[in-house]
């Protein structure tokens, strides 16, 4: 109760007092309003992060799947040329 009291006897007595009150409590307020954008935004970006990285899980499975198929043609493919594709040069040769 007494804060009450000192409050309302520094407010009437400091009228100057009154004015950095406000202006710190608009700052309290500009600062409040910063930090949950910033919040927001800070959410934001992590789903973000979140939906890239399962992007890239999937991106690098099928390049894996990609090679196992490109390393499974590469034999065959020697195997039905009899090996003949190693020993012929290219025309520009």
């Amino acid at each position: 109760m007494s804060n009450t009291i000192d409050n309302t006897s520094t407010n009437t007595s400091a009228p100057g007092l009154s004015a950095d009150k406000q202006a710190l409590h608009q700052q309290l307020e500009d600062m409040q309003h910063q930090m949950a954008f910033q919040e927001d935004a800070l959410q934001h970006l992590n789903a973000a992060l979140a939906q890239q990285q399962q992007e890239i899980l999937i991106l690098r499975r099928q390049v894996e799947l990609l090679k196992q198929r490109q390393d499974e043609l590469v034999p065959t493919d020697d195997a039905a040329a009899g090996g003949g594709a190693q020993q012929e040069r290219p025309p520009h040769y």
